[in-house]
């Protein structure tokens, strides 16, 4: 009776449920092509009521990254898509989509757990997302030391 319980909970507990809404979908086709109303810096999505991954934020084209960051809360967990540019190793301009996981060591156990079971229902949105990055404490946010060194390894 015990395994069997135990097999039901993990079952359970590996699929949250959680679902992109529309507006995830039709905006990330806007944002990639950088079309008015979407034509911005970044995206920031929040999970509603443990069921749905719905835009929380957006940050206007002359945002920047560290602006994106101070956007984050301190102690709960977000997803951010953000268009960042950068110079490529041959100091060309360029740009790349970044998904970034916002889970904090400060959240709590039920929201970390709920994000990070959920990545898969938005980068299922976010079709043609080739950079994810997770965070846990702001110095893996930290643009020079963490961000760019990895997304310099897709260019």
């Amino acid at each position: 009776l015990f395994v069997l319980d135990f097999k039901q909970q993990l079952t359970a507990t590996m699929a949250t449920g959680v679902t992109a809404s529309d507006e995830v979908a039709t905006s990330f086709a806007s944002f990639k092509l950088q079309k008015a109303p979407f034509d911005l810096r970044y995206l920031i999505y929040e999970i509603k009521d443990k069921k749905t991954i719905t835009i929380e934020k957006q940050g206007a084209r002359d945002k920047t990254f560290e602006d994106l960051v101070e956007e984050l809360p301190e102690n709960d967990c977000r997803y951010a898509l953000i268009d960042l540019e950068f110079l490529s190793a041959d100091d060309r301009p360029t740009s790349k989509l970044v998904l970034l996981t916002w889970n904090p060591d400060t959240a709590k156990i039920r929201s970390k757990m709920l994000y990070s079971g959920s990545k898969e229902a938005l980068k299922g949105a976010l079709n043609g997302v080739g950079i994810h990055i997770n965070a846990t404490d702001m110095s893996e946010l930290d643009f020079e030391t963490a961000i760019l060194p990895a997304v310099k390894k897709f260019t």
